[in-house]
């Protein structure tokens, strides 16, 4: 999502996070729910998804606008666009670069763009490139996950915090990124206000879960997190007694696991920054 060949983040049109994507969508959709309900689509509106994934919000934002509005979706991932013209009957799909949107200034009254700004090479063009598409005092929300550390072993935050590591170590050496280029997109609200938006306002919400769990939340944490995010791919950053209760609490097989501990406690932060474009920022 990206102007130069390829995102930061390895993303191109043949990248995919389908399942992923659906996973995190399904799980959290009360908050997400709420944080759309931030950027307030109303009906007969025109708005955006910038870079939609597979569909469900684009769908949501579809739902808000009707009968009269228009909700378009968009995504550089050719896979993402397929299952999004599926998943989202109610709005219209494209296969694009969002940093080189096909559409001109005043198309939209509300732009949303969830988890892709730390995709691209510069966030704040991309912001500003974002926010000539908005008809003057319409509003863009940049939605970004984890600006706090997630907790999921309340009991043992130290095994928590090496894991957490290991994975950015995982990102870095992947990707030929440091530390601070992995962390910088906490500065998601200067960004937008480098970009020129106006009424800059942050927002927090909280995805909190205890159990008893559902089928969700345990697909999401099991298929996700552990097989997905951590896994073998956490092995080599880890110490071998470090490796081993990993493993312990997440195999659903063994005794330990921990989503059937009574006192599991799941917190993960979602914060949504939005601002206004102004004629003046034409």
């Amino acid at each position: 999502m990206s102007a130069a060949p390829g995102g930061r983040l390895g993303d191109t049109a043949t990248r995919t996070y389908n399942r992923k994507l659906e996973l995190f969508n399904r799980f959290a959709e009360p908050e997400l729910r709420q944080a759309l309900g931030l950027l307030d689509p109303q009906p007969g509106q025109r708005v955006l998804d910038a870079g939609c994934g597979i569909g469900l919000l684009a769908d949501w934002m579809a739902q808000a606008v009707a009968p009269d509005g228009l909700a378009i979706g968009l995504d550089l991932s050719v896979l993402h666009a397929r299952d999004a013209a599926r998943m989202a009957p109610g709005a219209a799909i494209l296969q694009a670069d969002l940093t080189r949107a096909p559409f001109g200034p005043d198309s939209f009254h509300r732009v949303w763009c969830a988890n892709t700004i730390n995709h691209v090479h510069d966030p704040v063009a991309t912001i500003r490139q974002l926010s000539r598409l908005l008809v003057a005092g319409g509003r863009l929300a940049l939605g970004q996950s984890l600006f706090l550390p997630e907790m999921f072993f309340a009991w043992d935050e130290r095994l928590e915090r090496a894991v957490l590591a290991a994975n950015r170590r995982y990102y870095r050496e992947k990707y030929g990124l440091d530390e601070r280029e992995l962390t910088n997109v906490r500065n998601v609200l200067g960004w937008a206000r480098a970009a020129g938006l106006r009424n800059v306002r942050a927002r927090t919400l909280l995805i909190e879960r205890v159990q008893p769990l559902s089928g969700l939340d345990r697909a999401y944490f099991t298929e996700c997190v552990f097989e997905g995010y951590w896994g073998e791919r956490v092995r080599p950053y880890l110490d071998l007694a470090d490796w081993r209760q990993l493993c312990r609490l997440t195999d659903p097989a063994d005794p330990a696991f921990c989503l059937n501990r009574d006192d599991f406690h799941h917190l993960q932060s979602y914060t949504v920054i939005s601002g206004e474009r102004t004629a003046a920022s034409a």
